[in-house]
C-alpha cells in the first residue's frame, strides 16, 4: 500500500490504474482529468455580459469579441476637445520628492489589500520604516530624474 493512502484510497486507485487500458474507460478518464482541471482553473472573466444590441452573451468567444469590439471602440473614437485646460511648460529638472511625502503616503496606504505585481503589501512596505522609506525615496527620484 502506498504511504499516506488509506486502504480506500488505496484499493480504488488500483482499481482505477488497472482499467487505463480498457478503451471503454478511456473516456471516463479524459472526462475527470477535464473536470479536475476546470476545477482548478482561475476564474479570470464574467459569465455574462451585455452586448451592445442589449441581448446577454454567456459563451466565451462572444464574451471576447464584445470586450474587443468595445475596446476598439474606446481606443479609435476621436473626442471634442474645447482647449478649455492649458499648463505652463515648466523647464529644468522635476523637483525631487521629500522624504516627508513618502512617509504621509506610506501612512495614508489601506491595510489589508492584496500585493500588487511586486507582492510587497501595504503592511511589508510600512513595516520597512527608515530604510524602506529612504529607499523607496530614492527610487521615486530615480524615477523622476
Amino acid at each position: 500500500m502506498q504511504r499516506g493512502l488509506s486502504h480506500w484510497q488505496w484499493k480504488k486507485q488500483k482499481e482505477y490504474t488497472s482499467d487505463l487500458n480498457d478503451p471503454e474507460h478511456q473516456n471516463e478518464f479524459f472526462r475527470m482529468a477535464k473536470q479536475m482541471v476546470k476545477e482548478r482553473q482561475d476564474i479570470t472573466g464574467s459569465y455574462c455580459l451585455k452586448g451592445v444590441s442589449g441581448k446577454v452573451i454567456v459563451d466565451e468567444k462572444g464574451i471576447k469579441n464584445s470586450w474587443r469590439e468595445y475596446m476598439e471602440k474606446l481606443m479609435n473614437e476621436e473626442n471634442e476637445w474645447d482647449h478649455g485646460i492649458s499648463a505652463e511648460v515648466k523647464e529644468g529638472p522635476a523637483d525631487c520628492i521629500k522624504i516627508g511625502e513618502i512617509v504621509a503616503a506610506l501612512k495614508e496606504m489601506k491595510r489589508h489589500k492584496a500585493p500588487g505585481l511586486s507582492g510587497l503589501s501595504a503592511e511589508m512596505i510600512q513595516a520597512t520604516e527608515a530604510i524602506g522609506t529612504q529607499r523607496l525615496l530614492d527610487l521615486c527620484n530615480g524615477i523622476l530624474k
